[in-house]
């Protein structure tokens, strides 16, 4: 399951669940130079590999997150071979599209595993170290249609809804015991190559950039409890909302 291991070290953990070429991989980049080992979740262990061995004390864990065993079997690598874990990003996310006739019961499901179900598993096994210590941060990474339900979202909104719910619940339960829990909102269409070339006719300065959105959840995580953030939303300016 695990490949290219890393020395044990003092240094803090993040764990990005959903290390994709975008946002996942800016977030591995932000927090290794920012002084953390760094594991590295997905399906893909190949593409997660060749991720690895361009990041400092990074290490890959093939992870499917509709799957509860394997997540547990991705979170037991961790703490094995990393230890305890200091930082959760969920960036895993899967976009389903279509109105209620559109869809059938299969894909609504898989938005819901993917987006919410995913979320508490990995939450859930990150949690007892996190209290042990009375300290950590949980970050999920959402979306607007968390809080609208547009025509053509019927999964995708439920789902992300339910993520958001999740996230204000644990917020409200563990922030009193030291845990962090937040829910970063990326309003807007993030700059990847598939979508450059989905949206070729857009300029620039109109996709969100996934090196600024990793600085924004870096800070996020290294809050102070008296000034801690629960939600907060970044988008281009040219994004309507």
């Amino acid at each position: 399951m695990a490949a290219t291991k890393i020395s044990t070290s003092t240094s803090p953990v993040c764990v990005i669940v959903g290390a994709g070429p975008g946002n996942g991989a800016a977030f591995a980049r932000r927090f290794a130079a920012g002084g953390f080992r760094v594991a590295l979740l997905a399906r893909d262990l190949a593409r997660l590999e060749a991720m690895a061995g361009t990041i400092p004390n990074a290490q890959a864990i093939a992870c499917d997150v509709s799957d509860p065993e394997s997540v547990r079997l991705a979170f037991a690598a961790i703490i094995q071979d990393l230890g305890r874990i200091d930082v959760l990003i969920y960036n895993a996310g899967k976009g389903v599209w279509g109105d209620a006739l559109a869809i059938d019961e299969a894909d609504f499901e898989a938005a819901w595993r993917v987006n919410a179900f995913g979320a508490f598993l990995a939450a859930r096994l990150a949690l007892p170290a996190m209290l042990g210590a009375g300290s950590g941060s949980i970050l999920f990474v959402g979306a607007t249609a968390s809080r609208r339900g547009r025509p053509g979202t019927t999964a995708f909104a439920a789902a992300k809804a339910a993520q958001r719910s999740l996230a204000e619940s644990l917020a409200r339960t563990y922030g009193p015991r030291g845990i962090h829990v937040s829910l970063l909102i990326v309003d807007g269409v993030v700059d990847e190559p598939g979508t450059r070339a989905k949206m070729a006719d857009k300029p620039g300065d109109f996709f969100c950039k996934p090196e600024d959105i990793a600085e924004t959840a870096f800070f996020i995580t290294r809050q102070p409890p008296s000034a801690w953030t629960f939600e907060l939303d970044v988008r281009p300016f040219g994004e309507s909302w």
